[in-house]
């Protein structure tokens, strides 16, 4: 099976501090494509979207770097710091190795009025042919359909299913229900393995996720090398196909499309 994996993390945070990163995350200092590589290759990855994980131009442009020269870190996503005037995303447009920009901005209003510039920033994606990609907490998922609703033209992809290790409560379903209703939304299948999540938890997750976007609106992503803290990532990939069809978009397409990969 081919795999395009929309969901990975590359740093050094001695070259490029990580303002949330702290030594009890469990997390390794150096995240290496190497690594990322050597982890990946044997389950059949043949290429990934590498998302920026702080914010600052020195980071984006190791990225772009990288993703320029790596055979399988192909594609990049920059991270938009949401400050007033201040859009740290813009070499986006000016590197061809960049797919989009992510919003990472759980810590915002439920309906997303307080992001600087978010509609602006959708916009100028849309003209551009790239993707916005939301980090949201649950309770911003109709704010987040809002959004969609008012930039059809621009690709919008959920990270994580806009729930990560959360509860799947019925006001998330509500609100991945809403936001799935506009035809421009897309979805990762990603962070969602954890040591307390069941198989049947998982499943049922599959199940909603498959229901409202189908196959060709969702993808799969490893959040590798947060995930690997607790799966390897051959787990990863193992809990995945269990509760997912093998879906050539699900697995491959959707992510080539969205962000293109040649």
């Amino acid at each position: 099976m081919d795999i395009v994996d929309a969901h990975v993390h590359i740093w050094d945070v001695d070259a490029f501090p990580i303002p949330w990163f702290h030594d009890g995350l469990g997390l390794p200092p150096v995240s290496a494509p190497e690594a990322f590589r050597d982890a990946a290759a044997p389950c059949g990855v043949s290429a990934a979207v590498a998302v920026q994980v702080a914010d600052s131009v020195e980071e984006a442009r190791w990225l772009a770097a990288t993703t320029a020269t790596d055979q399988m870190l192909t594609r990049a996503v920059l991270q938009y710091e949401p400050e007033p005037g201040r859009v740290l995303g813009a070499t986006a447009f000016e590197d061809a190795t960049f797919s989009g920009i992510r919003a990472a901005i759980p810590q915002f209003a439920a309906d997303l009025s307080d992001v600087p510039g978010l509609d602006a920033l959708t916009d100028a994606l849309g003209s551009a042919g790239r993707v916005l990609e939301l980090l949201l907490r649950p309770e911003q998922l109709p704010g987040a359909a809002a959004l969609a609703g008012r930039h059809p033209a621009t690709p919008i992809v959920l990270c994580h299913l806009g729930l990560g290790h959360g509860a799947a409560t019925e006001a998330w379903r509500s609100g991945l229900a809403a936001f799935a209703a506009a035809g421009n939304t897309y979805a990762k299948f990603s962070g969602l393995l954890s040591p307390t999540r069941t198989d049947a938890e998982l499943s049922a997750l599959a199940r909603t996720a498959r229901g409202l976007f189908g196959a060709d609106r969702l993808m799969f992503g490893s959040d590798w090398p947060m995930s690997a803290r607790t799966h390897t990532y051959a787990e990863v990939v193992d809990a995945v196909s269990r509760v997912m069809p093998d879906s050539p978009a699900f697995w491959t397409g959707t992510a080539a499309r969205l962000y293109p990969l040649s």
